[in-house]
């Protein structure tokens, strides 16, 4: 391994996507493309859809004379379709599970909370003699239907608890707090899909390995590769070099585009250079997709098809894309998905870059194509460089 032929093999392979002009737009132009496209389209446009919220709850009223109260409103939680509740002992651990995505809801019943309860059904009229409490309750920023639907969701268990079924309500002596709502409230479905944007930019990195490899491999350039001091992993290792570089170069362009169409994302420049990290580590994924593409392939035009076998998944499973029950466990094996997660916790949730799910995020995106591109290689040399 020869590092002068590397960076030699490097820059050829970029200045020849820089001579392609349909390479050119599918990697380079097709991002602020869609960048602008969809930040434009729906930059003022609300969406999504849900079948049920995990909600972490964290009962404080429990030794009150006046707790069964509490306990009727956790059972009502409990048992709506649209609830799955955890109970949580602390705040703290409550918290710190919404702020790593794993809950779309955290709800705290305040100390008093039964006590407010009796004192309104004592004196329905009489708002000066309630014993007012308020219900704590924090939302998953980073998800769109989660901040629309569960605050009148949870408001509605509340009425239900104190009047029974059917009952509604205007005056009671319990408010939901709702700060973390208003700031939610600003969101469009563009912030919500503009994570995910970042990963669908690079999934097409896929195809065009797949027919650089095959078109090459057709036109005899690996075979007279092999008559030059050039290694073959000079030559592997130089290709992941430069879509690894060109994948760099589209998160710039993506982010750009954004911050020009107004779009600014919760997080700082720590959090910026951990978006070129992740996208460096989904090149690999890409380069190992397309490796494998070109040993499935006869021919260039082939392998374009090939190729969208790894694509579609990771398209529709991985990225800004509305999951339902069923595809979102199939999306745990897509690993598009992992960086969508990871920048969605960043960039929406506002969470520090020390969160321990996006490092973990990171990690799995690393180690699947850094596999990916050992598998790609071993499967092309033995079958697919002929």
């Amino acid at each position: 391994m020869n590092l002068r032929r590397i960076l030699a093999l490097t820059k050829k392979e970029l200045k020849k996507t820089a001579r392609e002009p349909a390479v050119l737009f599918l990697l380079i132009i097709f991002p602020i493309t869609i960048t602008f496209v969809f930040g434009l389209a729906f930059g003022g446009i609300g969406g999504g859809t849900t079948t049920s919220f995990d909600v972490g709850l964290l009962n404080l009223d429990t030794t009150s004379p006046q707790a069964n109260w509490g306990s009727s409103f956790v059972g009502n939680l409990t048992s709506s379709d649209v609830f799955v509740v955890y109970q949580y002992g602390d705040n703290n651990t409550g918290q710190a599970a919404l702020l790593q995505g794993a809950l779309d809801a955290f709800i705290i019943i305040p100390e008093g909370f039964g006590d407010s309860i009796v004192s309104y059904n004592s004196a329905p009229f009489n708002t000066s003699a309630w014993v007012n409490t308020t219900i704590g309750l924090y939302v998953d920023s980073g998800s769109m239907m989660a901040v629309s639907a569960i605050p009148p969701l949870v408001r509605q268990v509340l009425i239900t608890t104190i009047f029974g079924e059917g009952a509604s309500t205007i005056g009671l002596p319990i408010e939901i707090a709702s700060p973390a709502l208003v700031q939610s409230s600003t969101f469009t479905q563009w912030d919500f899909m503009a994570p995910g944007i970042f990963a669908f930019a690079a999934i097409f990195l896929t195809m065009i390995v797949a027919q650089t490899m095959t078109s090459e491999r057709d036109e005899g350039l690996l075979r007279r590769l092999r008559t030059t001091p050039a290694s073959s992993a000079d030559y592997m290792i130089s290709q992941t070099l430069s879509y690894m570089i060109i994948a760099a170069v589209q998160v710039a362009l993506v982010l750009v585009s954004s911050f020009i169409i107004g779009y600014r994302p919760a997080t700082g420049i720590v959090g910026i250079a951990f978006t070129f990290v992740i996208a460096l580590a989904f090149s690999l994924v890409a380069v190992g997709f397309g490796l494998l593409s070109a040993t499935l392939s006869k021919s260039a035009e082939a392998a374009t098809g090939v190729s969208f076998i790894f694509i579609m998944p990771q398209m529709f499973l991985g990225t800004f894309m509305p999951l339902g029950e069923m595809t979102e466990a199939i999306s745990m094996f897509i690993p598009s998905r992992y960086v969508t997660e990871a920048l969605t916790t960043l960039f929406l949730r506002g969470a520090p870059i020390t969160t321990p799910i996006i490092w973990i995020n990171l990690a799995i995106v690393s180690v699947v194509g850094i596999l990916l591109v050992l598998v790609g290689i071993i499967l092309f040399e033995k079958y697919g460089s002929r």
